[in-house]
C-alpha cells in the first residue's frame, strides 16, 4: 500500500530520520508512538507530499486514496452549515447532483431525448455512487462526534476550533479513503465522542495509521504499534500494551548483552595492557587490538521513562471539606445546566469530572475554582484551603519577557534551582531550553510551562482542566507520578482515560442537572456504568371491568417511597464510612512511608496490619455501596 524505503529527511544539520523503512500493508491499523519532537507529524505530511524526503522514497499506487486529519485544518474557515462543509466530502456526488438540477431546470423547455438521456445517464452514475444516502450519513456521522440536528445547521464559522475540528474529522471520514492518517485525533473529542470514534475505526475496513498520546484509544484500535526514535522507525506486531511489553523484553535482551560485552571488552583490555610491553606478544596484542577496533559495539538501555524526582510542597494542610457545594443552579439562555444540587469535596479527594462537551463539566470546574460567580445557591471553601486553578486560559498569567526558568523561580522559591530545573525537564524542556524566553515559546510549550506552575504552587487543592493537552506520553506518565505522590486534594477534567484510572479515587458527573458521585475508579465507573439500564416507559396496562381505582394504590407507593428513603438513608451512611475509611487508608498508607515505621518490623507489622484491615473494609463498604446504587435505581426505574 505504502512504502517507505531508507528515508532520510534532514531540518538545518539534524536527521529526524535516518535510513528509516516501514512498509504500510491494506488492513494495518498502526499506531505511530514517539517522544515529542521525534517526528511523527512530520512523517505523515512526508507521506502525503507536503515535505520531501532528503534521500530515500516513499511510493504508493497512485489512485491510493488518503484522508489526512491534522492540526493545520483548523484554518479552514466557511460561513456554510457544518452538514454541508462534510457533504463536501462527495466531491463527484455533489458535482452530478449540480448537473442534474441544470438538466432538470432545461427539461421544462427542451423534451429532447439527448437532454433525456443525459439526465438518464447522471441519475444511473448518482444513483450508482450512493448519492441519494449521502446527506444522511453525514448526519450520522456528525451526531457520533457529537452535534445535534440544531447545530448540524449553523455555520462553520460560528464554532470553536475544537468543534471545527470535529467537523474536519467527519469531512474526512466520509471521504470513505483507502488509508487514514490521523493526528492526535481525540484532541478536541469528549469522551462520549471518543468511544463512538473507537467503533468507527474499529469497523472501518481501510488502512488507519493514527498518531496519539491516548494509550486507552490507541489499544483498543491499532494492531501493530511503529515506534519513531532516533531517526528510526521500529515495528511491534500488537497494540500499544504489546508494544510495552515487547519493548522491555528487548530492552531485557539488550541490556545483558550490553553488560556482556562490557565485561568482555574490560578482559581484553587487561590482556592487551598485561602484554602491550612483550615484545613476543606484540603480534597477539595487535591482533586484539583490531579485533576490538572491529567489534560492533552494542548500546546501553537508554530510560525512556524518567520518574519524579520533586515533591510537591504546601505549607498547611486543609480542613476535611475542602469545597462545599450547596443548592447549586447555573443556567445559560434555553440551557440549564445546574438545579439545586449540591456535593462536597473531601480532604484527600481525587476527583474526576466526566461526561460529554456541553454537559456543563468545565461550568462545574470554573464555580469549583472561583472563576465563575455567575449562579444560584453556594460554593465555600474550607478551612486553610489554598488552591491553583490550571486551565488552557492561564497561559495569559506568563511573564513573556521572563525565561523558564525565572517564571518558575519567581512562582515558586521554596523549591531549589534544581528541583525546578527536573520538573521542567519532566515537561520536556532540557539543558539550555530552561533559559529560552516565554514569548517565543508555541502555544503548546507555554501550556506546558503553565502547567509546571501550577505543580510547583503552594497549594494543597488542585484544579486541572485538559492538563494532558500537549503532553506526550512520557509526559502523562512523569504528571500521573506527580499527581499519585501528591498529598492534596484535586479536581480534574480531562479525556484522557489512562491518567484518569491512574490518578482519581472519585467520579463526579452531571445527570439529570445534578452532580452525581461514583466511589471509585475510573475502571470500576465504567463497569459500574455499563450495567445501568435505561428502562423504557411501561405500558398502561388496559382497564377492565374489575380494575381498582387508582387511588387504591395508594398505600403500595407509600411503600415504595418508604423503602426509597430508608435506601437512600442507608447510601448516604455508607457514603459517609466509605469516606471515613479513605482518610484512615490514606494516613495509613503515609505511615508506611516514613521511615521510622519502614525501619522498625514490629512498627511495620502493626501499620501493616491496620492498613490491611481497613483496606478490606473500604472495599467492603464500597461494594455495599454499589449494590446498594443499583437496587434503588431499580425501585426508581
Amino acid at each position: 500500500m505504502i512504502s517507505i524505503n531508507n528515508l532520510t529527511f534532514e531540518i538545518g544539520s539534524r536527521a529526524l530520520y535516518d535510513d528509516a523503512n516501514w512498509h504500510i500493508k491494506p488492513g494495518d491499523k498502526a499506531g505511530l508512538i514517539g517522544a515529542n519532537g521525534a517526528g511523527k507529524s512530520t512523517l505523515l505530511k512526508l507521506i502525503v507530499g507536503d515535505y520531501s524526503p532528503t534521500s530515500g522514497s516513499i511510493s504508493m499506487a497512485k489512485d491510493l486514496k488518503i484522508g489526512y486529519l491534522n492540526q493545520d485544518l483548523l484554518s479552514y474557515h466557511s460561513d456554510k452549515s457544518i452538514v454541508h462543509v462534510a457533504m463536501e466530502a462527495f466531491e463527484r456526488q455533489n458535482q452530478l447532483h449540480g448537473e442534474i438540477e441544470v438538466l432538470l431546470q432545461k427539461l421544462e423547455t427542451d423534451y429532447s431525448d439527448d437532454i433525456l438521456n443525459k439526465l438518464s445517464d447522471k441519475q444511473m452514475e448518482f444513483e450508482a455512487l450512493d448519492g441519494y444516502s449521502i446527506e444522511f450519513r453525514a448526519h450520522e456521522i456528525l451526531a457520533g462526534l457529537g452535534f445535534s440536528e440544531e447545530e448540524q445547521q449553523r455555520p462553520l464559522a460560528t464554532f470553536s476550533g475544537g468543534w471545527r475540528m470535529r467537523v474536519m474529522l467527519a469531512r474526512i471520514l466520509l471521504q470513505t479513503p483507502d488509508i487514514l492518517l490521523l493526528d492526535e485525533p481525540t484532541n478536541h473529542l469528549d469522551l462520549p465522542s471518543i468511544k463512538w470514534l473507537e467503533n468507527y475505526l474499529q469497523a472501518f475496513e481501510g488502512a488507519i495509521v493514527i498518531v496519539s498520546h491516548d494509550r486507552y484509544f490507541l489499544d483498543r484500535i491499532i494492531n501493530k504499534t511503529v515506534e519513531s526514535r532516533k531517526g528510526k522507525l521500529t515495528v511491534y506486531a500488537g497494540n500499544y500494551s504489546f508494544y510495552l511489553e515487547e519493548k522491555s523484553l528487548r530492552e531485557e535482551i539488550q541490556g545483558n548483552q550490553f553488560k556482556n560485552q562490557q565485561a568482555k571488552i574490560k578482559q581484553e583490555e587487561k590482556l592487551i595492557e598485561r602484554f602491550r610491553a612483550k615484545a613476543s606478544k606484540a603480534k597477539m596484542v595487535q591482533s586484539r587490538i583490531k579485533a576490538l577496533d572491529r567489534m560492533e559495539k552494542i548500546d546501553d538501555v537508554d530510560d525512556d521513562n524518567p520518574s519524579v524526582n520533586f515533591s510537591f510542597k504546601f505549607s498547611k494542610p486543609s480542613g476535611r471539606h475542602v469545597v462545599t457545594l450547596e443548592h447549586l443552579s447555573k443556567s445559560y439562555p434555553n440551557l440549564d445546566i445546574l438545579e439545586d444540587t449540591g456535593a462536597i469535596i473531601e480532604k484527600g479527594d481525587k476527583i474526576a469530572l466526566i461526561g460529554a462537551n456541553g454537559k456543563g463539566k468545565s461550568t462545574l470546574l470554573r464555580i469549583v475554582a472561583d472563576a465563575d460567580h455567575d449562579y444560584k445557591g453556594s460554593s465555600t471553601k474550607g478551612h486553610n484551603v489554598s488552591q491553583t486553578f490550571f486551565a488552557q486560559h492561564q497561559l495569559e498569567a506568563l511573564h513573556l519577557e521572563n525565561n523558564l526558568l525565572q517564571e518558575l523561580v519567581a512562582f515558586a522559591p521554596k523549591h531549589t534551582e534544581t528541583e525546578l530545573r527536573s520538573i521542567l525537564g519532566c515537561f520536556l524542556f532540557t539543558g539550555d531550553d530552561v533559559f529560552k524566553k516565554i514569548k517565543v515559546l508555541s502555544g503548546g510549550e507555554k501550556s506546558r510551562v503553565a502547567l509546571a506552575k501550577a505543580l510547583t504552587a503552594d497549594a494543597n487543592f488542585l484544579v486541572l482542566d485538559e492538563p494532558t493537552n500537549h503532553l506526550d506520553m512520557a509526559s502523562v506518565n512523569i504528571l500521573i507520578q506527580a499527581l499519585q505522590q501528591y498529598e492534596g486534594t484535586l479536581i480534574v477534567v480531562s479525556h484522557d482515560r489512562y491518567f484518569l484510572d491512574h490518578v482519581a479515587n472519585k467520579i463526579w458527573f452531571i445527570e439529570d442537572k445534578e452532580i452525581k458521585e461514583y466511589p471509585g475508579t475510573y475502571e470500576e465507573y465504567e463497569l459500574w456504568n455499563a450495567k445501568r439500564v435505561v428502562k423504557p416507559d411501561a405500558k398502561p396496562e388496559k382497564k377492565t371491568v374489575k380494575e381498582e381505582p387508582k387511588k387504591e394504590k395508594a398505600p403500595l407507593e407509600d411503600d415504595k417511597n418508604r423503602v426509597l428513603q430508608r435506601k437512600h438513608k442507608e447510601l448516604s451512611g455508607l457514603e459517609q464510612k466509605i469516606g471515613d475509611s479513605t482518610l484512615r487508608v490514606k494516613d495509613l498508607e503515609s505511615q508506611l512511608a516514613k521511615e521510622e515505621v519502614y525501619s522498625d518490623a514490629n512498627k511495620l507489622q502493626e501499620v501493616t496490619r491496620a492498613y490491611n484491615s481497613d483496606k478490606a473494609t473500604l472495599e467492603k463498604f464500597q461494594q455495599q455501596w454499589e449494590t446498594l446504587a443499583e437496587e434503588i435505581m431499580e425501585l426508581e426505574g
